[in-house]
């Protein structure tokens, strides 16, 4: 299998850099002898990928392999839940497949996004807080390295959407901030982490999903800004990555009237979006793939085939999460032989994914083996990266009394707040100073002027879970701040923070998300076993802007 030189263009056009003419000749060969070798009916099925989902009965799973077989899928997007039953399935897909099939999956967060027995990672905030960016690479290619454990070959991801609204209700942690350049900087050494072990990264969700206040998944968000400020913000990093190499951008269900004059038309159904924005105008080359056909902002608009049919005339190569693959395909067709699309088109896409999946080594398949697949995507190193980009992400944003770093030989008090575990972290405080749990209504028995940790611990469990802080949280921190010397830790987004009074707190840390790993990352940092040095990735409010924060350096070797 050949590998990828840094993040060279993956396309008909452009092949990886510092390959050799006779690599690159094998290529073109394998690519037109395959293209060649395909009916009119198989050539259209490279177009689409279709979801695999194994918890939703062997009815379902018969039908998607009825789709490979009768329809010549492209590829597959691998959903929830059973790894093995998965890689069982790809491998009996593949061996019935005459062209090598693309598998996909959303693995932003490590396979945990879909597997819910594989570690969880950390989510692109939190990767945006680190100022190291090749431990993003390091933590990326660790995904690689699970996916390809899976027979994955495709990672749909980074996210490269500027996060600017703190209420977007499904971009938020998933997004690396709200600035263009750490965006930009954090998504590329991710594509790199993937590509450089041979699995493919997708930008998304072009053109810019970060202000948006509607989930696409449910309705059709709407971005109303000008063109000054989508060049500057929403378009920026996809201009800024289209010529670096990433194999594939994700095009989003979004209106944006500024670059659709159509009323009401989605971006990724745009000829004006697709084709003379991204194919011409940045010039990319290479996949264009459209979000989940599936979503709400497009199936409540159009019929399942029709809505592939526009896809396809809008500019993209590949539909995905089709649910009308056979009328797709009648449509596309239909529209050719009407003269409304190429057949050069036809070939243009075919052969982009072709030559894609060459340089994957999809033209010789191996398969995968399910056996101890659970074990293998949850293992000590997993937990030990994870807890290297957290250590790294805490942002220290007071410390204005110097309460950090915490002595072994001190007492302090500990007092959890909001909805979500927080045990974790207790204990491990207890191994290097005295922490004495209290309960928020046990605030009174605390004496006076003493160092008192506030956690307000987020549940985690989803990346959309809602991040305001309760108005009680709100009055026992206020009342805490009275006469005690307060450490503030957010277990959870650091928009937490966004209407919460921290004046009279004198610490204030962001930790990102709450679980194990960022629990144990924390309290080894306030104990001084680590340093501290993330800088927020987003602006919160006035106050709290993007790129605050301040060094603690380590107290004392770990």
């Amino acid at each position: 299998m050949m590998a990828f030189s840094g993040l060279a263009p993956l396309n008909a056009q452009y092949q990886p850099k510092n390959i050799s003419n006779q690599e690159i000749h094998a290529a073109k060969i394998w690519v037109d002898k395959t293209y060649a070798s395909l009916s009119q009916d198989e050539k259209l099925g490279q177009l689409f990928i279709v979801a695999l989902y194994t918890n939703k009965g062997e009815d379902y799973i018969s039908n998607v392999r009825n789709l490979v077989t009768n329809e010549k899928l492209g590829g597959l997007i691998l959903m929830q839940d059973d790894a093995a039953r998965e890689i069982d399935l790809v491998n009996e897909f593949q061996s019935k497949s005459k062209v090598p099939m693309l598998i996909g999956m959303d693995a932003e967060w490590g396979l945990y996004q879909r597997i819910t027995m594989a570690h969880k990672l950390p989510w692109a905030i939190t990767l945006g807080a680190v100022q190291d960016k090749t431990i993003i690479t390091e933590l990326s290619s660790k995904i690689a390295e699970d996916a390809k454990r899976m027979g994955i070959n495709w990672d749909f991801a980074p996210v490269v959407d500027v996060n600017t609204n703190p209420a977007n209700p499904i971009i938020g942690n998933r997004s690396f901030g709200s600035e263009v350049d750490n965006v930009v900087k954090s998504a590329q050494a991710y594509a790199e982490g993937l590509q450089n072990n041979n699995i493919l990264a997708a930008i998304k969700h072009f053109p810019g999903h970060g202000d948006t206040a509607t989930d696409s998944h449910l309705d059709l968000p709407v971005v109303n800004h000008d063109m000054n400020r989508l060049n500057s913000v929403e378009l920026a990093p996809f201009r800024m990555m289209a010529n670096k190499g990433i194999g594939g951008v994700m095009v989003a269900h979004l209106y944006v009237p500024a670059l659709e004059k159509t009323p009401g038309i989605p971006a990724s159904v745009s000829k004006s979006i697709v084709t003379d924005l991204l194919k011409n105008k940045l010039g990319y080359k290479g996949l264009i793939i459209t979000d989940a056909l599936n979503m709400g902002a497009v199936s409540k608009r159009y019929k399942p085939g029709e809505l592939d049919a526009l896809a396809f005339k809008a500019g993209n190569d590949i539909m995905l999460f089709s649910d009308g693959v056979k009328e797709g395909k009648r449509l596309i067709q239909q529209a050719i032989d009407k003269g409304e699309i190429s057949q050069n088109r036809v070939e243009e896409s075919v052969k982009k994914i072709l030559l894609t999946k060459y340089y994957l080594g999809l033209n010789s398949y191996n398969p995968q083996v399910s056996a101890n697949i659970n074990s293998d995507l949850k293992t000590a190193s997993h937990a030990k990266l994870a807890q290297k980009v957290y250590e790294n992400a805490i942002t220290l944003i007071k410390n204005d009394k110097k309460l950090l770093p915490i002595n072994c030989k001190e007492t302090i008090y500990f007092i959890p707040l909001e909805e979500a575990p927080y045990d974790t972290f207790h204990q491990i405080m207890n191994t290097g100073a005295t922490a004495i749990l209290k309960k928020a209504e046990e605030i009174s028995t605390i004496p006076a002027n003493s160092k008192v940790i506030v956690g307000f611990h987020k549940d985690n469990s989803t990346a959309y879970k809602p991040y305001k802080i309760s108005d009680a949280s709100k009055k026992i921190l206020a009342e805490l701040s009275k006469n005690q010397n307060v450490i503030l830790n957010v277990f959870g987004s650091p928009y937490a923070l966004k209407d919460v009074d921290i004046s009279k707190i004198s610490t204030v840390l962001v930790s990102y998300e709450n679980n194990d790993d960022s629990m144990s990352a924390t309290a080894k940092a306030i104990l001084g076993k680590t340093k501290i040095s993330g800088r927020l990735p987003v602006t919160i409010n006035d106050q709290l802007k993007a790129g605050m924060g301040m060094d603690l350096i380590l107290k004392q070797p770990f």
